[in-house]
């Protein structure tokens, strides 16, 4: 479990497991402080220090086809702020675990679901991944090359840009409602809206003619010569980001571009020659040194840098960006807090790890948690 620092120590949240996404906000709100309650239906007796999203949490394991087992999520889910699940439309009330169950144990319950199509809708019910999310939100086809099939991206978009973080956004907008009221309420995160609300700019300039439908025929999208990734003389690459006026301008001036040829900037008709003319040049020195040029000016510059790499670049060092435990390298909870900063989680726990200590709290004695495991309610 983590140590109780951060801004949301004292937040308690019952995470019901699944894949990806939903232990991905649980890992949020325990970097932050949150006492997170991971609860798996199978238990192990190996650690698991790859699982990074099991981070800060404490886990039991609980047979859930059992009515002990359901009375025990009722148990929990009176002593908790907030459950999280990600199970398909209408598992969790098979199970008897739906929010009707829980919150009449606590109607201060708030109870976040995450789901791709959402509760409700004729595809609620279908199985999907994240890329068939983003391809319904109008995210996917912008993706890619203008003479080459949609893209798919990593799974960011949809499973924890519009997934993770909107159920962790929901249920702390919940959670600081309650407060107020008193009362809980139902949270349904549609991974299919979060990724489209991610997309709420490029709605806006389609409206007013600054987006056009075609892939790559857009400045953001990888058509203009000054926001794209280069190859450099070594194989491998850069990215050049000079939007605005003035970057535009040190841009040109850095790569000794000229001022004639390159002063149509914001001209789609030229952008195909001038990216032409920059992707030869790139070639012409490798990443080290197109870094020492460019890095740190105003021209809007990274090297492209693998999983491996991003770690070990001194910017990342200097701010602790990634941290190493137990052999892995992982992201450092993010953002950082001025005041109630997080602490470097705990490691992983093991699958039921932690099934006496939690029973112990919720009042169930020694006996009473040896006849449970006995009778393969905690596994």
């Amino acid at each position: 479990m983590n140590n109780g620092k951060g801004p949301l120590a004292g937040l308690k949240v019952l995470e019901l497991e699944g894949l990806g996404p939903a232990p991905f906000c649980g890992m949020m709100l325990a970097d932050m402080g949150a006492e997170v309650i991971s609860l798996t239906r199978k238990s192990s007796d190996k650690a698991r220090p790859d699982a990074v999203s099991e981070r800060g949490k404490q886990s039991i394991a609980v047979n859930l086809k059992s009515p002990e087992g359901v009375a025990l999520v009722h148990r929990l889910c009176a002593s908790v702020d907030v459950l999280i699940e990600g199970f398909r439309p209408g598992v969790a009330e098979r199970l008897g675990i739906g929010p009707e169950d829980c919150m009449a144990h606590n109607p201060k319950l708030v109870y976040g679901r995450m789901t791709g199509w959402g509760q409700d809708g004729p595809l609620a019910q279908a199985a999907g991944h994240d890329l068939n999310y983003i391809a319904l939100s109008g995210a996917l086809h912008g993706m890619g090359d203008p003479d080459r099939p949609p893209k798919p991206p990593l799974n960011l978009v949809g499973d924890f840009g519009g997934g993770g973080m909107f159920l962790a956004f929901g249920v702390m907008c919940a959670v600081y409602e309650a407060g107020r009221s008193g009362k809980g309420q139902v949270i349904d995160v549609s991974m299919v809206e979060g990724a489209a609300t991610l997309m709420h700019m490029m709605y806006a300039w389609m409206a007013d003619g600054r987006w056009q439908d075609q892939r790559g025929s857009n400045m953001l999208d990888g058509a203009a010569h000054f926001y794209d990734s280069y190859e450099t003389s070594d194989g491998k690459y850069i990215t050049l980001g000079a939007i605005e006026p003035q970057f535009y301008k040190l841009m040109r001036d850095k790569l000794e571009l000229s001022d004639d040829e390159f002063g149509h900037q914001n001209d789609p008709q030229h952008w195909p020659s001038l990216k032409e003319k920059i992707t030869a040049l790139i070639k012409t020195r490798s990443r080290d040194q197109w870094c020492e040029l460019l890095e740190g000016s105003d021209v809007c510059f990274a090297p492209v840098l693998s999983m491996k790499e991003a770690p070990l670049h001194p910017h990342n060092q200097q701010r602790g960006s990634f941290y190493t435990q137990d052999g892995v390298v992982q992201p450092s909870p993010a953002p950082k807090f001025s005041r109630t900063p997080a602490a470097q989680p705990e490691s992983p726990a093991m699958a039921g790890q932690d099934n006496e200590a939690v029973m112990l709290r919720l009042g169930y004695s020694v006996e009473e948690i040896g006849a449970l495991r006995e009778q393969g309610i905690l596994v």
